[in-house]
């Protein structure tokens, strides 16, 4: 059994929203943790994350303050998600679906998401180090995330549906 951690200095949590309907807003998380524990089998793999509500980061500091506010994560109240995985299938050759209970804002949900292993290597330290680029969507209203406002034209301020793109480099635990 293998452990690896997320290099945090190597990896990024992003996610995206429709803002208006007719743009699209990118933020990320810049302070999370996770592991994989797993054998040469990646099916058998355990995975865990969490991420600081507060360290959401979508450049724009009034945004971000409204993201941890009440009226979405409630960070005082609520300050990380978490996702610990309970089944991976392998689809091909370097592809996974990963599913698991994401919880987040007081809910806990099960949800998959499409992995694709990028391979291991070795990295200048000569830790061995392992990659994937990870996607999927979430639904807001699933984890109580409600707000919002009507437009003038039609639709809302913010969509339900957050696409995820997150891409992880994981070093070894010796």
């Amino acid at each position: 059994m293998h452990t690896w951690i997320i290099d945090t200095a190597h990896s990024e949590i992003g996610f995206k929203v429709k803002h208006l309907m007719v743009s699209t807003v990118r933020g990320q998380f810049t302070n999370f943790t996770g592991n994989i524990k797993s054998g040469d089998d990646l099916t058998k793999a355990e995975i865990t994350f969490s991420a600081e509500i507060a360290s959401i980061n979508t450049n724009n500091a009034m945004r971000d303050g409204h993201l941890q506010s009440p009226d979405f994560f409630d960070a005082a109240k609520f300050p990380t998600l978490s996702f610990n995985s309970t089944k991976i299938n392998k689809t091909d050759n370097t592809d996974y679906v990963v599913t698991g209970e994401l919880s987040m804002h007081g809910v806990t949900k099960e949800i998959s998401f499409d992995a694709k292993s990028n391979g291991t290597s070795t990295n200048m330290q000569k830790e061995k180090v392992m990659g994937f680029e990870i996607s999927g969507a979430l639904s807001r209203k699933d984890f109580g995330l409600t707000w919002n406002a009507p437009i003038e034209q039609g639709g809302v301020v913010v969509s339900d549906e957050v696409k995820l793109d997150i891409n992880i480099e994981c070093k070894e635990l010796k």
